[in-house]
């Protein structure tokens, strides 16, 4: 196996998304492309843990008495939905300004969520696991993909579910992500480097070389009358799951 850095955290990309901590929560703010992502994203994650821990899929708390760990989780946006679900929730964030809000937000909600500044490496070194483990929309920005997709393994519990989402690198997504989207101020500028960006194939090549194995994939596209749905084409953004192999 090829050597990997110790330190998935690239600190340019942390100050960036640190900067956008207080506007987080806004949906017509900086994060609104994730506030309109995270519908159906959650669809999804809903969909295969009833699948995989044969959940009542009819059940309000369907990780009841599971640990769950967001990977990236900014101010919040996922955990807070995964809580709510019945999981005991830890997010983790290289941005302190993003815990921070994270941690005032779900306060403010009655939620108890263990947040912690800092990135995968602190939890995979401390013999921590996860029956859940989500990062939706942050591999394309670490400093060492390999090292990060190691990590999320690392903390995965036996038995446990990995779910990631990541734009593709397409021109598509180049197009709307950059282009339209950075070039019109939908969505910050800088936030993302289409070079950065894995194709479904990258990503399932660095999954299985951490031990895991993909059981799900799918398109994760808008549509002009519902907004973000999943299915379909995978050419602007995807999500994969995965188990141990």
């Amino acid at each position: 196996m090829a050597e990997h850095s110790t330190d998935t955290i690239d600190p340019a990309e942390a100050a960036h998304f640190g900067a956008l901590a207080a506007d987080w929560w806004d949906p017509k703010g900086s994060s609104a492309m994730l506030h309109r992502l995270n519908p159906a994203r959650l669809g999804y994650i809903r969909d295969q843990v009833d699948r995989h821990f044969d959940a009542d899929p009819l059940s309000f708390r369907p990780l009841e008495g599971r640990r769950a760990l967001d990977v990236g989780c900014g101010a919040g946006l996922l955990c807070e939905p995964l809580a709510r679900l019945g999981a005991a929730v830890t997010g983790i964030d290289a941005a302190p300004e993003n815990v921070a809000a994270a941690k005032a937000h779900a306060g403010g909600q009655g939620l108890a969520i263990d947040y912690r500044a800092g990135g995968i490496e602190s939890l995979a070194g401390a013999g921590e696991r996860f029956d859940l483990v989500t990062s939706l929309e942050v591999i394309e920005h670490v400093a060492d993909p390999a090292a990060f997709v190691a990590g999320l393994g690392g903390v995965l519990a036996e038995g446990g579910l990995l779910i990631l989402s990541t734009p593709n690198r397409t021109l598509l997504s180049r197009l709307a992500l950059i282009t339209i989207g950075e070039g019109t101020g939908r969505i910050p500028r800088g936030t993302h480097h289409w070079s950065q960006f894995l194709r479904p194939e990258e990503l399932i090549a660095l999954l299985e070389d951490a031990g895991l194995k993909v059981i799900d994939r799918t398109g994760l596209r808008l549509s002009p009358t519902k907004g973000f749905v999943t299915g379909g084409s995978e050419a602007m953004d995807y999500l994969v799951t995965a188990i141990r192999a």
